[in-house]
């Protein structure tokens, strides 16, 4: 059979061999964070552009080691490299809303809590005008990494870039479990940081720690979910930037509100997570995004999501 010059496929590696190339790309973004000296905290402005170049090198190189793995395609099945990390335009549009309103949909309760208080309190934000705080190189650059920069570089290496070596070889839904794993166990590295200025007690550091590294991998897997579902990355990414925003869900600030609105903001977290779950699957229906790359019957050979 022909070749089809320019498409590429990825074989189905070992378990181990997956897992570890996956590993090494975790290792490489997260290593990179730690390349420069470090006698600034994370929220400086000089250490948010240093390591923003850091893992803008790292996503580069990225999709080359992907390029050593992979095999070039024998068959109508095989994608150029972009499509494969969800870099395409059949089906942007549907990328771009539909998983923003299915994850709107999860947080109906937290956006209902932000109607009634009419305000957002962020850690970047204060009182004053936009245009006053994105003046403020400070709060500009921590803005461009909480909602741009680690949102985009993240889901970049650890959806995009793991997926494609981790489907051929686990299957769709294993892969989709396998994948955040990788991103919760990432986000230990804050420990580092803790520590080093030690503002907190051991214990808290650790906790805290232990809690963002499982929100991290349930939301891990709910990104991969979206990924493998629409075959495009920027659902991925947009989704990671307005949970980013939103935070996790201060569940405690519900019972500061009088109790009518009480009982109404924990109707819309109930509703909306059960509308969430119901609506999950066929929101994120693959023809809907254009989506033939991530099905299991042509990459593995078993069940699709």
């Amino acid at each position: 059979m022909a070749s089809y010059i320019g498409n590429i496929a990825f074989p189905c590696l070992t378990p181990t061999k997956a897992v570890f190339s996956c590993l090494m790309l975790a290792v490489a973004y997260v290593g990179s964070l730690y390349v420069w000296k470090r006698e600034l905290p994370r929220d400086h402005p000089k250490t948010i552009k240093q390591r923003t170049l850091s893992v803008f090198v790292v996503c580069a190189a990225a999709p080359l080691f992907l390029l050593l793995i992979s095999n070039e395609a024998t068959s109508i099945q095989g994608w150029t490299l972009c499509e494969h990390l969800g870099v395409r335009t059949p089906g942007l549009l549907a990328a771009l809303t539909v998983p923003l309103v299915l994850t709107m949909v999860l947080f109906s309760g937290p956006l209902y809590m932000l109607y009634l208080e009419g305000t957002h309190e962020v850690s970047i934000a204060d009182k004053g005008a936009f245009s006053s705080l994105w003046n403020n190189n400070h709060t500009r650059m921590l803005w461009l990494r909480n909602y741009l920069i680690a949102p985009f570089t993240e889901e970049f290496v650890f959806r995009a870039c793991m997926l494609p070596l981790l489907v051929p070889c686990f299957g769709c839904p294993t892969a989709v479990i396998v994948c955040p794993l990788f991103f919760g166990v990432a986000h230990i590295h804050h420990i580092i940081e803790r520590l080093r200025f030690g503002m907190e007690p051991l214990s808290a550091i650790i906790l805290t720690a232990f809690f963002q590294s499982c929100y991290t991998t349930v939301f891990g897997a709910y990104s991969a979910f979206l990924f493998v579902r629409t075959g495009h990355l920027a659902g991925p990414f947009i989704c990671h930037s307005f949970c980013n925003y939103m935070g996790f869900p201060e569940i405690g600030q519900v019972f500061n509100h009088s109790p009518r609105n009480r009982a109404i903001i924990i109707a819309t977290f109930v509703v909306g997570l059960i509308l969430f779950l119901f609506l999950l699957h066929p929101l994120t229906t693959p023809e809907w995004f254009s989506n033939s790359i991530y099905r299991d019957d042509l990459v593995a050979g078993t069940r699709t999501l």
